[in-house]
């Protein structure tokens, strides 16, 4: 193909070669560049070229990071909010669960408590959970309201009990059942609002938040309102599905719903308000329990395609393609996550205020928050809609002025910034990044020499979080036993070569992981013939051992450490299996804890001890 192509391409933002995370430097071919470029609202064949050379500018603001938490190496719990279990909780964890976590974390001697993304995702179709594919980044999940610490809840909750009892029944099982909680959170929440309504609109505070919120929350609202109903009458709760007339936010028909069926919309203004109340208050409570940095939040890479967003504003995101990732050691064929990529040309049209706005929302009630697939404020893996993931290319953003977005943010509510740098990072990054103080994430798994070592405490830079496992891979338990390999040949991922290969790897990397504590001093005893080879490893993983490996991790030279509640209690389960649909109970499986019986846990309480010892609280 000509050099007019290449040059079209690289003007627009479309990258042309790339290195793998293996080092390995790769081409698009012509047709991912004619198809990215069709994409972006760019004829192949013209002669428009771009000006993404000319535009683009290094980050000019930096993250806050302030003394009296850059002074002190800090360790927190990480857990999916929604599989935290109590006895006061309706069939999935909560914000007064959250809060009273980081109560007990506190206690324990953490500085914050990390959660999955809380962002909203289809009331109306309580079936698509993923906590990664959100409706919207700007407001939140009703699902994870406490009906029991709401003005008119208890009472609610004592009618159902008389009138509906079969509602109540979210299963005591092992897993979530989204649908019968959803159905039970809508009954309860449409009976506290039938006592409520009369009154908000006097409410002050109410009236300050949708004031605040402006047409962003009210657009959200109205989505929602339009959502249920289009599910009521056997529709859709995603706006692809819907009538033509309703797709357009700005249609008459739009305008003549949202007249028609003022109280549903207000019902869902009043949702998120309730639900922006509750998470202030576990952050506060978090705060007041004695944490330095409390809540620590998570950033979805994108939206759903089908979302409040990108029907809200359509001409922010890109229709035409869908975010993934590149083909890498672990995914052959690439990965789609079916993610709507915002438009790069909209961004800077609008001074990249769209990103700031999600970010503020986010920072607002968190004392750190993580963004997920941080190289997302560099470029993304856009994947035209009639091709596979492997017929993508990486689509260029304007990196300066999105990290000055963040930093704005972040700055405005003084909160820490985690970028999840994993996978396939362009050169350079990592340290743009530590130059804004956005700390780099690191996890123990990754972290080795070529010779597959792992690498001493003391190599990790400063500037970065620590972790042992995350909810993408297997708990400590789960790597120990090589559950996360079974699962992959179950699920039909991987097949038997690749299976026996990952199986006699891990062992020599549980071999390599036993030397490391050796060299860290963290080594229990009993252990030593171990390690010299004179014994043979633990079928399944020890707790003393357990607590060894993250005391370990806890010397190393990171600011920050998190912890995951499952690594705390022993689960072998771990949340998500990447790569997978139906095969594996995704974003489902509950902690086999309850809140209530945690710190008198042996295990959660052994290993908090390490921590305190290793990371004490700042005087």
């Amino acid at each position: 193909m000509s050099d007019h192509l290449d040059r079209l391409a690289e003007s627009h933002g479309i990258q042309l070669h790339y290195i793998s995370e293996l080092g390995e430097e790769k081409s698009i071919d012509d047709g991912a560049k004619r198809a990215l470029l069709a994409a972006l609202g760019v004829d192949p064949d013209g002669e428009a070229l771009g000006d993404y050379a000319t535009s683009a500018k290094a980050p000019s603001q930096a993250c806050p990071l302030p003394g009296a938490l850059a002074d002190h190496r800090h360790w927190g719990v990480a857990c999916q909010l929604y599989a935290l279990t109590s006895t006061r909780n309706l069939g999935i964890g909560d914000f007064e669960d959250l809060a009273r976590l980081a109560s007990i974390a506190a206690e324990a001697g953490a500085a914050f408590v990390g959660v999955n993304p809380l962002h909203a995702l289809f009331l109306a179709e309580p079936s698509r959970y993923s906590p990664y594919s959100p409706s919207t980044r700007r407001f939140l999940n009703p699902l994870y309201l406490a009906v029991d610490k709401m003005d008119g809840g208890p009472e609610a909750i004592a009618a159902l009990q008389r009138e509906a009892p079969d509602l109540l029944e979210t299963g005591d099982g092992d897993l979530v059942d989204y649908s019968a909680v959803g159905r039970l959170k809508r009954a309860l929440f449409d009976k506290i609002f039938e006592t409520r309504k009369r009154d908000l609109e006097d409410e002050q505070a109410f009236q300050r938040f949708i004031d605040a919120g402006g047409e962003a929350v009210a657009g959200f609202a109205l989505f929602e309102a339009i959502s249920e109903d289009q599910v009521a009458t056997g529709g859709h709760a995603g706006w692809h599905g819907w009538p033509e007339a309703l797709k357009d936010r700005r249609s008459e028909t739009v305008a003549q719903f949202a007249a028609d069926n003022r109280e549903r919309v207000l019902f869902h203004l009043w949702l998120q308000f309730e639900a922006e109340e509750q998470l202030a208050s576990a952050q506060a409570r978090a705060k007041g329990a004695g944490m330095a940095i409390g809540l620590y939040l998570d950033l979805a890479v994108g939206v759903a395609p089908d979302g409040a967003e990108t029907w809200a504003d359509p001409a922010l995101t890109v229709g035409a393609a869908r975010v993934g990732s590149p083909p890498d050691m672990f995914n052959s064929q690439g990965q789609d996550w079916g993610l709507a990529p915002l438009s790069p040309k909209a961004l800077a049209e609008r001074d990249h205020k769209p990103l700031f706005e999600a970010f503020s929302a986010l920072t607002r009630h968190a004392g750190a928050v993580r963004i997920d697939h941080a190289m997302g404020l560099a470029r993304l893996w856009w994947i035209p809609n009639a091709a596979r993931s492997a017929g993508g290319g990486y689509v260029r953003y304007q990196f300066g002025a999105m990290v000055d977005a963040v930093a704005s943010a972040a700055s405005d509510n003084h909160c820490l910034v985690i970028g999840e740098d994993l996978g396939t990072v362009p050169p350079g990054f990592r340290d743009a990044m530590a130059a804004a103080n956005v700390l780099s994430y690191r996890v123990l798994s990754f972290e080795r020499r070529d010779d597959g070592s792992f690498i001493e405490p003391a190599a990790y830079p400063p500037l970065s979080l620590a972790c042992v496992s995350t909810h993408d891979l297997a708990t400590l338990a789960g790597w120990w036993t090589g559950n996360d390999i079974t699962l992959r040949f179950a699920a039909g991922t991987q097949d038997e070569a690749a299976t026996e290969r990952d199986r006699h790897s891990r062992e020599h990397e549980k071999w390599m992981l036993v030397q490391a504590l050796v060299m860290s001093g963290t080594l229990p005893d009993g252990f030593a013939a171990v390690a010299r080879g004179e014994a043979p490893m633990p079928g399944t993983l020890p707790d003393v051992l357990a607590v060894a490996i993250h005391r370990h991790l806890a010397r190393s030279a990171s600011l920050l450490l998190t912890v995951q509640l499952d690594d705390m209690i022993g689960s072998s389960r771990q949340a998500n299996l990447p790569g997978t649909t139906d095969q594996y109970p995704n974003w489902r499986i509950k902690a086999p804890v309850m809140l209530e019986d945690l710190s008198q846990n042996g295990r959660f309480t052994a290993l908090a001890a390490a921590m305190r010892e290793e990371r004490p609280i700042a005087p």
